[in-house]
């Protein structure tokens, strides 16, 4: 297989509009197997920890961006270079490895963490690398200048100055969530009965 930028380009384009779709399956792994699954409440409290801290950065990402981070059209926004994205490019991504990484050890299968870190980080390279191709077409130079001064998935050398951009309000914020918050609640409900009552 050959792993041109075309390859990447036509890769993250289809993996964008399958996003909420691709991890059904470690989902399902999580909620039916017991393999080497590990017991007790740490895991649980340690899963649903890291679950709120993912949620939190999708909040965080979301009141700067507004709805379009749900978008699957070619609809364009305003660059935005404040709040989280101070700090990393892609903070909403982030906050779905939080998410999953999470829901992993939640499920007790610390097994799987590996498979999932995989599966995630091959989605979201060819995502990002699509992304950041349509980005630079798109913003030109203030984009290459905000490439080179921020990193993509974790934060580090000097923070950028503050910028003061707009907040949505928490409506708009919430009516975004709404399908993460619903997946969220799902997975918590069927993880909870399958930590109570063996399936």
């Amino acid at each position: 297989m050959s792993y041109s930028p075309s390859a990447w380009h036509q890769a993250g384009a289809w993996a964008f509009k399958q996003r909420s779709w691709l991890p059904v399956p470690i989902a399902l792994v999580l909620l039916f197997s017991r393999a080497w699954q590990i017991p007790g409440d740490i895991p649980v409290r340690a899963g649903i920890a890291l679950v709120a801290f993912g949620e939190f950065l999708r909040f965080w990402t979301v009141r700067q961006i507004g709805v379009i981070s749900r978008t699957r059209s070619a609809r364009w926004g305003p660059l935005v270079v404040s709040g989280p994205y101070r700090l990393v490019r892609n903070p909403i991504y982030v906050g779905n490895w939080f998410l999953w990484t999470g829901f992993v050890v939640w499920s007790g299968l610390l097994w799987m963490l590996p498979i999932a870190w995989l599966v995630f980080g091959l989605q979201y390279a060819a995502i990002v690398r699509w992304e950041e191709q349509r980005l630079s077409a798109h913003f030109g130079e203030p984009y290459a200048e905000y490439l080179r001064a921020v990193p993509r998935w974790w934060p580090s050398g000097p923070i950028p100055p503050a910028e003061t951009g707009e907040l949505h309000p928490w409506s708009e914020v919430l009516f975004s969530e709404r399908g993460t918050l619903t997946a969220i609640a799902a997975m918590a409900a069927l993880l909870t009965l399958k930590y109570f009552f063996p399936w």
